[in-house]
């Protein structure tokens, strides 16, 4: 006899299993602890098998109706209800797996396996390269299944907005995630490796510098410029300090008082000033020797500028420095457009000091830069800071004296 929607509801549990039988093979199975399940016994290949047709209440008395007469439809085609139902289960989970094995999972998944050993900023711009370039083309697209081609063309695009730089960064996020899906067992090929495929990195393009024989005509059109009228002398001063110092426009603009003993003729840059070179947490502060020449351009801005943070604070903009254009903007108009840059005075400065004879380990250090032969830099202990002062001097009094037209004949150090 068929069940009712009422006796279904109202069957009790006992202490054993029992079976309600609605027909055609179909029973409610209630379990000792109260639950209920849909199942239909039925043959096939001369075996007795049980097919589960659903849960209750979850699946009414007439859903499961309709599971047993879609499963009898089945059986009378030839087919194995239990068979077909498995086989659906298996696609629909590896379907759930390919989805969860997509590229923008991986990536984020590695992102959080490796962000904790990285530098803030590293772990930002190794995602936000991946949100931007590669997420929008193969974000969705199943780790196995994305091809070299697929790639290279995100890398042309790159290529395409001149940032080689930002390609060769995003091909190693990119290759790390295929390698680290290979090391998981989500992959067993790496398509990034297309380099071959890749345009050339364009050589470097050094910044504009003139020559030695130069610089003399050079200096008498910087002075000309700062003896007119209405010359920033912050702007002048910038420059000036500039080209004593040897140090990079972006640790001229972002001093600060702070940082300046006039006294004892020393400017230390901190490792955290905006502007440095090298990742936060990997710089070392840098102290700079000044020749009295530089002291006295800094005592002179003190009476303009001293009151303020800031060594050169912009004229126009509350808390802020002087624009990075400002030194550019300075040698454009005394006409040396294209042909010198703020940069251009550690390049001179480096080469004329080099010829006098000066240890290169000393103007390495003048100019705060990383040893490049890592064995040479185990073994210096020493910022060479007496020896630089005594440098700074003789650079500072070298360009005094080429403005002025003197012979000058270099000392060898």
């Amino acid at each position: 006899m068929a069940l009712t929607e009422l006796q279904v509801k109202k069957a009790k549990p006992t202490d054993k299993q029992q079976k309600l039988s609605d027909g055609r093979g179909m029973y409610l199975l209630v379990h000792q602890n109260g639950s209920k399940y849909w199942r239909m016994d039925y043959r096939f290949g001369g075996k007795q098998k049980t097919l589960s047709l659903g849960v209750y209440p979850d699946v009414t008395l007439a859903e499961a109706r309709e599971r047993r007469e879609d499963a009898r439809k089945l059986l009378a085609n030839g087919g194995d209800p239990g068979a077909v139902k498995q086989a659906a289960k298996q696609a629909k989970q590896k379907a759930l797996q390919v989805a969860e094995n997509n590229f923008r999972n991986l990536a984020i998944e590695l992102h959080k396996v490796k962000s904790p050993m990285w530098t803030a900023g590293h772990a930002k711009q190794w995602l936000g390269n991946l949100e931007k370039y590669a997420l929008p083309v193969i974000g969705d697209r199943p780790i196995a299944d994305i091809e070299p081609m697929e790639l290279v063309g995100i890398m042309r695009t790159v290529e395409a907005n001149g940032t080689f730089e930002t390609r060769d960064r995003l091909l190693q996020s990119i290759s790390a995630v295929f390698k680290y899906a290979i090391a998981t067992g989500r992959a067993k090929h790496n398509p990034a490796e297309i380099r071959m495929a890749l345009a050339d990195r364009p050589k470097v393009e050094h910044f504009a510098c003139i020559s030695a024989d130069e610089l003399p005509e050079f200096l008498r059109a910087v002075t000309a410029y700062q003896n007119m009228a209405k010359v920033s002398p912050i702007a002048i001063a910038a420059m000036r300090l500039l080209m004593l110092t040897t140090t990079r426009t972006s640790e001229v603009r972002f001093s600060k008082w702070a940082d300046f003993d006039l006294d004892a003729g020393c400017w230390v840059i901190p490792e955290e000033q905006t502007g440095r070179k090298g990742k936060i947490g990997r710089r070392n502060s840098h102290a700079v020797p000044l020749s009295a020449q530089a002291v006295k351009i800094l005592r002179d801005l003190y009476l303009i500028t001293g009151q303020g943070e800031y060594v050169f604070p912009n004229r126009n903009r509350a808390g802020r420095v002087i624009s990075e254009n400002t030194v550019l903007k300075i040698i454009e108009t005394i006409g040396y457009k294209g042909r010198m840059t703020g940069h251009g005075f550690r390049s001179l400065a480096r080469s004329i000091l080099g010829e006098m004879g000066y240890r290169w380990e000393a103007l390495e250090a003048m100019l705060s830069h990383a040893l490049i032969n890592q064995t040479a830099a185990a073994y210096v202990r020493t910022t060479y800071f007496e020896e630089r002062r005594g440098i700074m001097q003789q650079w500072a009094d070298y360009l005094d004296k080429v403005e002025a037209g003197a012979e000058v004949i270099p000392l060898r150090a």
